[in-house]
């Protein structure tokens, strides 16, 4: 028959604390059962109380020597696990002992406390049933001592290693103590437990009849001390094994707050504060995905469209007339430069020739409407409004024609500006619409634009567009002559920007007279 092979879901770390909590709860258990058996516990009538109580200590020390290295090999064995049986099942059942592992360390302490208490009584039973009770009731609050003790720093102590096996969630079904049944529970061991014990002493000096008042203050001071102290030390425990994943979830949520939606609480209780960390990692994830799809849809359609959406709730189709800017910008050649050109080298250069226009427009408030092949149409004044839509626009075209004859030399462009009244909103259908811009400033301005091409500087602008935009902006202009641009019936007067010593009035505005 093959032997199943077993494994510890501890780390040596882990393994090594566990035994040093063991030792220290251990050693105060002690401590609290010494104090109380020197200055506490009645004598009765026994014919040598100082030979029963040194025959107590002896044997109080011997078993701690031989119950402590029991307490840690069983506890050992508690945290291993069959390696036999599919992944699933091997998580299972690594994630049930971490869990429970606190209790299964309580209980191997209870079970040597209570043999503890067994084995005092029937050694002072023969001297005094007096003596046996007070010395059971003196070790059983040394073992409760231990026991609650050795929750707290296993529970403690075992949070990395539970949020490793919970890192895929907290539990569905949970057979741990919930928090306030764990409090509850907290409350009898440090509280409650130690109360009766006082309790038990003053009702056995009443009906003994052998406690003078002195010694009876003593047992009083004495085990209401130690109830003080110990109620102290679980309660304390106790509330920050509830505040410490409260607090973990409070200061992650002020890091969602400022924007960080990587953040992320490790899950190590298996009780309601377990589910309320996995709750709050799940919901960062969906922020984080919604996040992620806001910023692809900021991206894909500008971010001011994709805010004026959001926020606008129930999505409409159609729109509303607007005074707009419209500035469009074409690379002359392009045809041509694809041709003769690699794939990689063509996109390599669109790329950079649409970054320069998306910085310089969102730079002045404008929204990037849409990229066409190798153009772009920018708009002002849609969807938020701005002070000068006309102004933004035209020094855009200004500022853009700039950078991109410093920038990209080795390419050529066309520039136009239009500004008036479209309808700006919702086109398409519910199932698939976009939001853009429709009337005469759009065809305009792509008409100016292939006038723009033949122009030094490569930038032109309708005057109605200059006199729309503030004066501070409308003085960098100078108007031109008029022309009628294809597929308009009436004449458009065209506008320049000012360049001193670039070329002379006469030439420009035959330049721009000539362009039809």
């Amino acid at each position: 028959m093959t032997r199943v092979r077993r494994r510890s879901v501890l780390t040596l770390p882990a393994r090594l604390a566990l035994v040093a909590a063991v030792v220290v709860a251990n050693v105060i258990g002690a401590g609290v059962v010494l104090v109380l058996a020197a200055w506490v516990v009645p004598e009765g009538p026994v014919a040598d109380p100082g030979q029963v109580r040194l025959l107590n200590l002896a044997t109080f020390g011997g078993y701690l020597l031989v119950a402590v290295p029991v307490g840690i090999m069983w506890g050992a064995r508690r945290f291993r696990m069959r390696e036999n049986g599919d992944a699933a099942t091997r998580r299972l059942r690594e994630r049930r002992i971490v869990l429970y592992g606190p209790l299964r360390l309580v209980t191997v302490q209870m079970v040597l406390w209570v043999v503890a208490v067994a084995l005092f009584v029937e050694l002072n039973i023969g001297y005094s049933h007096r003596l046996a009770l007070s010395v059971g009731e003196t070790v059983l609050l040394g073992g409760i001592t231990t026991c609650a003790t050795s929750y707290l720093l296993a529970e403690r102590i075992l949070r990395s290693t539970a949020a490793r096996v919970l890192d895929e969630g907290s539990p569905r079904r949970r057979g741990l103590p919930g928090v306030v049944v764990r409090s509850l529970l907290f409350w009898a061991l440090g509280t409650a437990v130690p109360v009766v014990g006082l309790l038990l002493s003053g009702i056995s000096a009443l009906v003994f009849a052998d406690v003078s008042a002195a010694e009876l203050a003593v047992i009083m001071l004495s085990v209401g001390g130690t109830a003080l102290v110990i109620g102290f030390v679980v309660t304390v425990g106790s509330a920050r094994a509830v505040a410490d994943p409260v607090n973990a979830v409070h200061r992650a949520m002020g890091r969602v707050e400022r924007g960080d939606f990587d953040t992320a609480v490790p899950v190590y209780d298996g009780t309601e504060l377990g589910q309320l960390q996995a709750g709050f990692n799940t919901m960062v994830a969906g922020l984080r995905e919604r996040e992620r799809l806001r910023d692809l849809f900021g991206r894909h359609v500008g971010r001011d469209v994709a805010q004026a959406a959001a926020a606008a709730g129930e999505i409409r189709l159609g729109g509303e007339v607007r005074q707009v800017a419209v500035l469009f910008v074409d690379l002359v050649g392009s045809t041509t430069l694809a041709a003769r050109r690699p794939p990689e080298e063509v996109v390599g250069l669109l790329n950079r020739f649409f970054a320069v226009v998306v910085e310089v427009v969102e730079q002045n408030h404008g929204w990037i409407n849409k990229f066409e092949g190798d153009a772009a149409l920018a708009v002002f004044g849609a969807p938020v409004d701005i002070a000068d839509p006309a102004g933004s626009a035209l020094a855009t075209a200004r500022l853009l024609g700039e950078r991109l004859a410093a920038e990209l030399p080795d390419t050529d462009v066309g520039i136009g500006v239009s500004a008036g009244d479209a309808v700006a909103g919702n086109v398409g259908d519910l199932q698939r619409f976009e939001y853009t811009v429709i009337g005469d400033p759009v065809n305009e301005a792509a008409r100016i634009t292939e006038l723009a091409k033949e122009v030094p500087g490569r930038v032109l602008a309708s005057s109605a567009a200059v006199e729309l935009a503030a004066g501070s902006e409308a003085r960098r202009w100078e108007e031109g002559e008029t022309t009628v641009l294809r597929g308009r019936p009436e004449p458009t007067r065209l506008a320049l920007p000012l360049r001193s010593g670039s070329i002379d009035d006469g030439k420009r505005r035959e330049i721009v007279g000539g362009a039809h």
